[in-house]
């Protein structure tokens, strides 16, 4: 499900699930031990992206509908534990975003320190309008990518491209041709800087983003029981039912 190669300087890890590389919990806890092995490892600069022509759409929902409250209880930690382990991994880190990120497709995006969009990919954060919370660790990603944006990224729930998802935070550049090349010679770049200054440059940076991911026990309790409620699995339902019918 995760792919990983060696390119020169930098380390490619590629999503690798289904049409759309949807996030669950088997994706995402492999995708957490492989960015915690690369960080253990001293691998240095990393570029993250997704296989064919979607980096991710975020959460597999019809497993959500399908395992209920049980699988929700593993889904939320899930979530955050790769979110986290992106967000603090030591080195530098490039998204390379071929096609949709939705959701805890941008999340994960906006957790690498650099992000390269192609022009017609679609960035945004859905949660809202599919009618589930933010874990703790998404909602400060978004915050940290989004700054001054962050409001009207995640109460609007809406999709941006291009020049309007870097507006925003969501992304930085736009790259119309060779994208994954852009990001390894980026990655390869900011891999050249020494890397106990950039570690602890970016340690104090994020410190305290991810204090409040780390103190969140209470916030992600009622976020999982919110998830599995029964109203917000009816309402998952509904919004999958909607998608369909497009």
């Amino acid at each position: 499900m995760i792919d990983i190669r060696r390119e020169q300087t930098v380390t490619v890890v590629t999503l690798s699930a289904g049409r759309v590389n949807a996030l669950d919990v088997e994706v995402l806890d492999e995708l957490t031990d492989v960015i915690r092995q690369q960080a253990s490892s001293g691998a240095g600069a990393l570029v993250i992206t997704g296989a064919g022509r979607v980096f991710s759409a975020g959460v597999e929902l019809d497993r959500v509908v399908q395992g209920g409250s049980e699988y929700t209880d593993r889904l939320v930690p899930a979530l955050s534990n790769a979110f986290e382990a992106v967000f603090g991994y030591p080195g530098p880190t490039v998204a390379a975003i071929n096609g949709a990120a939705i959701a805890g497709g941008c999340v994960l995006a906006c957790a690498c320190d650099r992000r390269l969009i192609t022009p017609d990919a679609q960035i945004g954060a859905a949660e809202v309008r599919v009618g589930v919370p933010f874990p703790v660790a998404a909602l400060e990603v978004m915050r940290y990518a989004c700054g001054v944006s962050a409001d009207e990224v995640l109460l609007g729930g809406r999709n941006y491209r291009g020049a309007e998802a870097v507006a925003r935070g969501l992304a930085h550049t736009v790259v119309a041709d060779g994208l994954i090349g852009a990001a390894i010679a980026e990655a390869a770049d900011l891999g050249g800087i020494p890397a106990e200054a950039y570690r602890h440059t970016k340690a104090q940076l994020r410190g305290p983003t991810l204090a409040r991911i780390q103190d969140s026990e209470e916030i992600d309790r009622e976020v999982r029981e919110l998830w599995g409620a029964e109203e917000t699995q009816r309402g998952i339902a509904a919004y999958l039912e909607r998608l369909r019918r497009r």
